[in-house]
C-alpha cells in the first residue's frame, strides 16, 4: 500500500480549498456535489478512500476527479460532459414559438375553430413545415407550461327545473 499524499503534495492550496467551498454552496446538482466534496476532503488532508466513503464515490472515481481537477484547476472540471443522444424531432418548435401560435386565433389563420386542438395545431404546424406526433406535441406544450382541453362539439343544455324533472308542474 502507497503513503497517502499530503494536499501540498497534490499541490493543493488554500486558494483551490476557498474555490471549492464557493462552489459547493453554489451547485445544485448531486454529482458535480459530490466529486467538489471528494476533492475538498482530499484537500482538508483525508484520504481518498475516505473521501470516496463521505462523499458516497467509489475509490477509482475520486482518484479520476481529483486528476482531472489537478490539471484544469477549475470546479467547472468536475461537470459530466454532455452526452450524445438523439436529437429533438421538430429543434424548430420551441416554447417561445410554441406559445406565439396557440396565442394565436385559429379563425385568423384561416381554420374554422375558435379554439386550438392538438389535431389541428399539428395540421397547423405540419402545412408550416414542422411535422411532428400528437404525443410530442402534447409534451411539448406541457414543456412550455401550456395546457389544452379537449373541445365540446355539442352544447350542453341546461338542466330542467326542479319541478318539471319530478312532473309536479302542470301545464296551465
Amino acid at each position: 500500500m502507497r503513503p497517502a499524499r499530503s494536499p501540498a503534495e497534490l499541490g493543493l492550496t488554500a486558494y483551490d480549498m476557498r474555490k471549492l467551498e464557493r462552489a459547493l454552496r453554489q451547485t445544485r446538482e448531486a454529482r458535480h456535489f459530490r466529486r467538489l466534496l471528494a476533492i475538498k476532503l482530499i484537500a482538508e488532508g483525508k484520504g481518498p478512500g475516505e473521501a470516496a466513503r463521505l462523499a458516497a464515490l467509489s475509490r477509482p472515481a475520486v482518484y479520476f476527479w481529483l486528476e482531472r481537477y489537478l490539471t484544469e484547476r477549475t470546479p467547472s472540471a468536475l461537470w459530466d460532459a454532455p452526452r450524445s443522444g438523439r436529437p429533438r424531432k421538430a429543434p424548430r418548435l420551441t416554447p417561445k414559438h410554441l406559445r406565439k401560435v396557440v396565442r394565436g386565433n385559429p379563425e385568423k389563420a384561416g381554420w374554422a375553430s375558435s379554439g386550438w386542438t392538438v389535431p389541428l395545431l399539428r395540421t397547423h404546424l405540419k402545412r408550416k413545415g414542422v411535422e411532428v406526433s400528437a404525443r410530442t406535441l402534447r409534451r411539448r406544450l406541457h414543456e412550455a407550461n401550456l395546457a389544452w382541453k379537449r373541445p365540446r362539439y355539442v352544447y350542453a343544455t341546461a338542466a330542467p327545473h326542479p319541478g318539471q324533472k319530478k312532473g309536479a308542474l302542470s301545464a296551465v
